[in-house]
């Protein structure tokens, strides 16, 4: 059906203004639509693959006729609207003759696949050597290019192992062939992966393959880069490495560094000491020591300081960070060429996971211990090198053949994962980065499903057309863990998971993850639209005070006002005496506007602070806070999207609490429950796979980030290969389905689509 009555207004698919058909959805949830011509309750269909319609509620296979009425007035385009139940709704307008839309939208695309699929011989191969026959017999088969990484046992390679090849595969094998085949003492092998899990999976995989007992794979050693090489550490300096002085817990780092801080005279309301430990880490695993430090800001000068001042205080109570293992590591093998013998000599060969991801102090670790062997398998894929703000550097996988003489490269182009449709959509894509070895992945199978381009309105009918799939698709028999939904950064998830906690699935999210309603920007202006309901909210004035410009000591101040003056706290703050008469100014003035938005609707309300007390200044100095990725300007612009649902101030106060307790309650959840929907970062993602995967987002400026098309019209095309890589890393975690969203509208501004589909698109055009 295309037509629905709303309120006794008679109302045509064709004939609404796109913007309107969320609210319209809400109205129907809410039983504010009827049929036209049967009057029972229906609903508005927001989905992907299915054009919009109202159907029944009760019975959806229900066909009813669309009522015809007196001939539309198409002289007049301009459309009025009405506030009704906290949206916006076209006034009642007749209803016969439609024509073309008045604002037409993007249809559903499905991506056009030219390349055909060809099968491969899926014959078992006769290996030339014994053991990896055995492999075969027990169900473990290896294609040529993987026999070939496995066999190649002496002197450097460099396995590329595109996305699905089964690098975990390769590594295990190698290493059960290393001790079965070749008769290598399993005491000499370092295995090294990135994270405890892999590497718990890998010698669970070795104790299934034959003649892989459980003393040979106790004696390999294996591990993370940390774990392995805090070991060394540990062993040789127990007093200074013991384990009761490692910083274990972010917020024993946090602590010690606001401590730093304060030496500098850093507000902790104000300084963002997240992004400095981050910005420190960097620098660290980089092997830039503090006085090495070359600041581009005045951001950076204040994160070097206090760089300095982190470590001179972590030295004078004898701790230690996560960085410190691999660094301490490196100055102990450097400066005692003794030891760097001893590892040398019981290290003969290497297997390094995920090299793409290895950072600056990793390399040297390893180039330092295989210096006499040169025996260094390392197995990564430069195309999902996404690590760089860790200081993981891809370029020591593409240089691998130079510092590494005579190194051997297979490259593992089978994947196993994906659907040949979806493997021919990340080829297109990540063969536009110029910076790369050349490959191109081949499917093993053909799911005969292209994946799909859906172009919703904006971040809250993206996020309703996912849903709608999701519950459609858990009715045919899909399970909730079949599906993840992927976003660029935490701030892009608000909406899909505001909707999934207002629906009956159940869904994961990373512990990580703090709610929307808790970032920084988002709890100032908050605090301002909670002091216009109550004037004597202490949390509130103490988060606006930064964006006043206004230190956290005035409170004393502020309070002791309010009671010698007997008034509210936000009257208080016309008393403050700050010394600057354009500061004082700004505080009474702050009264006023505070006092004026009491009764408006969110977002007006929003916009009044926003202009009135030059909000904007406040953003451009948080924004120079080294804050790269998330800037509080788009914070501030997502909190504007969502306040146009709510009709007063008090309710999106309550949503906002609402949704910080179910960001805690997922938390707990998410702990327990392993059949759920999961929501991520496509960063946490990297090697997880699903069958149905959603890409939120692709458009300039979300996926790739505004930050990478900063640094492009800079000049440096770095970043935004990084990101390209990040859109290769969502696509090839999908199985059978893929879907990407490509809003028309973004943070509530015209959007264009990612430049990292241009490919697709113009195939499509073929």
């Amino acid at each position: 059906m295309k037509t629905a009555k709303l309120n006794n207004n008679l109302i045509h698919v064709d004939r609404l203004p796109r913007e309107t058909f969320q609210s319209i959805y809400e109205n129907g949830k809410k039983g504010n639509l009827h049929c036209p011509d049967c009057g029972e309750k229906v609903r508005f269909y927001i989905g992907i693959e299915k054009p919009f319609h109202f159907y029944h509620m009760n019975n959806q296979n229900k066909k009813c006729k669309d009522v015809i009425d007196a001939p539309v007035d198409n002289s007049n385009k301009n459309v009025d609207y009405k506030e009704q139940n906290g949206f916006k709704i076209p006034v009642s307008r007749s209803i016969t003759a439609i024509k073309d839309p008045e604002i037409p939208y993007k249809k559903t695309q499905t991506v056009k696949i030219t390349v055909p699929f060809t099968a491969e011989n899926q014959n078992q191969p006769i290996y030339p050597f014994d053991y990896l026959n055995e492999l075969a017999k027990s169900g473990v088969l290896l294609d040529n290019e993987q026999a070939n990484a496995v066999s190649r046992v002496d002197g450097p390679l460099l396995v590329l192992a595109g996305a699905g090849s089964g690098k975990t595969r390769v590594l295990t094998a190698r290493t059960a062939f290393m001790i079965c085949e070749r008769g290598i003492d399993p005491k000499s092998i370092m295995l090294v992966t990135f994270t405890a899990k892999a590497a718990a999976e890998m010698k669970k995989r070795l104790a299934s393959y034959p003649n892989m007992d459980t003393r040979k794979i106790q004696q390999i050693v294996s591990g993370t880069f940390h774990s392995l090489f805090y070991r060394i550490l540990n062993h040789h300096a127990p007093d200074k490495w013991a384990s009761n002085k490692l910083l274990s817990k972010s917020w024993q780092r946090d602590q010690l560094i606001k401590q730093a801080g304060r030496a500098l005279n850093l507000d902790e309301k104000e300084f963002a000491y997240d992004l400095a430990l981050q910005q420190i880490s960097f620098w660290k695993n980089s092997l830039i020591s503090p006085n090495e430090v070359r600041p581009e800001s005045s951001w950076e000068e204040q994160a070097a300081l206090l760089y300095k001042h982190y470590e001179e205080t972590k030295s004078a109570e004898e701790l230690f960070d996560f960085d410190d293992m691999l660094l301490g590591c490196y100055t102990l093998l450097k400066n005692d060429p003794g030891i760097l013998e001893l590892y040398q000599n019981r290290f003969k060969y290497f297997l390094i996971d995920e090299f793409q991801d290895i950072n600056k102090v990793q390399y040297q670790l390893v180039k330092m211990m295989s210096a006499k062997t040169e025996n260094v398998c390392a197995v990564g894929d430069d195309d999902q090198s996404i690590y760089a703000f860790r200081g993981s550097n891809p370029q020591f996988l593409l240089d691998f053949n130079k510092d590494f003489h005579n190194a051997e490269t297979v490259k593992l182009s089978n994947n196993y994962r994906s659907g040949h449709e979806i493997v021919s959509t990340a080829n297109l894509v990540i063969a536009q980065n110029k910076v790369r070895h050349v490959k191109n992945m081949h499917a093993m199978h053909s799911s005969k499903l292209s994946p799909v381009l859906f172009y919703p309105y904006d971040e809250e009918e993206e996020a309703t057309a996912i849903v709608t799939d999701i519950h459609e698709k858990i009715s045919e028999g899909f399970d909730p863990l079949d599906f993840a939904i992927l976003f660029r950064t935490n701030t892009g998830s608000r909406a899909i998971f505001e909707r999934l906690t207002n629906s009956s699935l159940p869904f994961r999210i990373d512990m990580d993850a703090e709610s929307f309603y808790d970032r920084f920007i988002v709890k100032s202006m908050l605090s301002f639209l909670q002091l216009a309901l109550n004037e004597d909210d202490q949390p509130a004035i103490k988060n606006i005070l930064p964006a006043l410009f206004v230190k956290q000591s005035v409170m004393k101040d502020l309070m002791a006002e309010s009671i010698l003056k007997d008034c509210s706290l936000l009257e208080g703050l016309k008393y403050i005496k700050t010394g600057f008469a354009f500061q004082e100014a700004k505080l009474k003035k702050v009264i006023k506007v505070t006092r004026s938005i009491a009764r408006m609707s969110p977002l007006p309300a929003i916009e009044a602070i926003e202009k009135e007390l030059n909000f904007q200044d406040f953003l451009k100095k948080r924004g120079n806070d080294g804050n790269k990725i998330e800037k509080g300007s788009d914070d501030l612009k997502d909190l504007k999207v969502a306040a146009k649902n709510f009709p007063s101030i008090i309710e999106l106060l309550n949503h906002a609490d609402h949704m910080r307790a179910m960001n805690k309650e997922m938390k707990e959840f998410s702990k327990k429950n392993h059949n759920a929907i999961t929501l991520s970062t496509i960063h946490r993602s990297k090697g997880l796979e699903y069958k149905v995967v959603y890409i939120l987002g692709a458009v300039d400026g979300g996926l790739p980030h505004e930050y990478a098309l900063e640094a492009s019209r800079n000049n440096d095309y770095s970043v935004i290969e990084e990101e390209r890589r990040l859109m290769y890393v969502a696509i090839t975690r999908a199985m059978e389905y893929l879907y990407i969203s490509v809003p028309e509208r973004r943070r509530g501004r015209l959007a264009s689509p990612s430049r990292f589909l241009s490919s697709i698109q113009k195939q499509n055009l073929y």
